[in-house]
């Protein structure tokens, strides 16, 4: 059986099931190797201002092992925050047919994507773009890094179309070009649907929220990235006692939004929410919006599209084109700008014509499914 070692930083909740199912699958023998070692435990995260580990198994049905991990500052956030000595070695000494990099911007990764060399095949996997790209010298140093970074991929599996156009502009070719677009546990949010809506309902009503009010939703963290300040200005101006806005979350900008909205009586704040809850977290909305000056791709509106629950977006977010229809599965605001996203919550002008959008948004994200990353993966590895 070909082997396969798949090279992260640390367990999230996006990555486990797909590898729980390569491992069950059985058609490759994969490895995991988590390369910030100390996430073995509880870890702070500092835009939610708290001490975060997810509430589901992340570790539970395939094999890993967590390297170790020798900076002094540990975090996978800095480039020299993830140093792993002797861990080419040991790749090279298990004898991989492949090696999958998720993220090039750590030491230990880019030195492995430069060094591992041999008859391994390297593969490579993240969700960059292009949107908010600097121009003028900036733009000339990154593409000279970036073609240098990626220079020995033999493939690399997109997430969507931004992440293609990204790629290709940093000297990938189209043979070399795998799709394979960005997916959550779609069962995790399906399985016991009945059950999520009542409990959702239910959540409401201890809300006090209107059973037919319409319901803006976010989840997540509360920073200045994700232009929750924007949101908040735009809503104050949608007029209509019908509407409410639900913000579930913590952050360091948490302080400064409920001063911004402590004048709106239908603007509702709740705590952080953990992995087990975002089933009926996302049904306690009936819109879910994700503002986002810059995000990579929003998984948050794969999981609230599982939910049958259509989404709000940035134009700066990476699914954009991939997961909204205009008008069918959600809409597409101009980033920044107040009185865009105002329209596009106007347009939902009863609680009926949500769901049907909803209904929509539901159909079109079971194409996006784990499934077809695996096959991806495994025919990559058996090639």
């Amino acid at each position: 059986m070909k082997k396969l070692a798949i090279i992260t930083s640390h367990p999230i909740q996006y990555n486990a099931p797909l590898f729980r199912l390569l491992s069950k699958r059985k058609k490759i023998a994969v490895k995991v190797f988590y390369t910030w070692g100390q996430s073995e435990k509880e870890v702070y995260d500092a835009k939610f201002a708290m001490q975060r580990s997810w509430d589901i198994p992340l570790l539970e049905g395939y094999d890993y092992i967590f390297v170790k991990n020798t900076s002094k500052h540990p975090d996978s956030n800095r480039f020299f925050g993830i140093i792993n000595p002797g861990f080419i070695q040991q790749l090279k000494k298990e004898q991989f047919n492949a090696v999958l990099i998720y993220r090039w911007s750590v030491f230990s990764h880019l030195n492995i994507m430069q060094r591992l060399g041999g008859n391994t095949k390297l593969f490579f996997r993240g969700d960059s773009h292009l949107l908010n790209n600097r121009v003028g010298i900036y733009s000339f140093f990154k593409t000279f890094l970036l073609k240098w970074v990626y220079r020995k991929v033999d493939i690399a599996f997109y997430v969507g179309k931004h992440n293609k156009e990204y790629l290709v502009k940093y000297g990938m070719m189209e043979q070399q070009l795998v799709a394979a677009p960005h997916a959550v546990d779609n069962d995790r949010f399906t399985t016991h649907a009945d059950q999520w809506e009542q409990r959702a309902a239910d959540e409401r009503q201890q809300l006090n929220i209107p059973e037919e009010a319409i319901v803006f939703l976010y989840a997540g963290k509360f920073y200045e990235l994700k232009q929750l300040d924007l949101l908040i200005n735009a809503f104050k101006k949608l007029a209509g006692s019908q509407y409410r806005l639900l913000l579930y979350g913590n952050g360091r900008q948490e302080k400064q939004l409920k001063e911004l909205a402590k004048d709106d009586q239908r603007i509702l704040f709740q705590p952080f929410r953990n992995q087990s809850d975002m089933p009926w977290v996302y049904r306690t909305g009936d819109v879910f919006v994700l503002t986002s000056k810059n995000e990579t791709w929003g998984l948050g509106v794969n999981e609230a599209m599982a939910c049958r629950r259509p989404a709000l977006i940035s134009d700066q977010c990476g699914c954009a084109p991939d997961l909204i229809i205009q008008q069918k599965t959600g809409f597409v605001f101009k980033s920044g700008n107040e009185d865009d996203l105002l329209k596009s919550m106007q347009q939902f002008s009863s609680k009926k014509h949500a769901m049907e959008l909803g209904k929509q948004a539901f159909n079109h994200i079971c194409h996006y499914s784990l499934q077809w990353i695996a096959d991806a993966i495994e025919e990559e590895v058996l090639r």
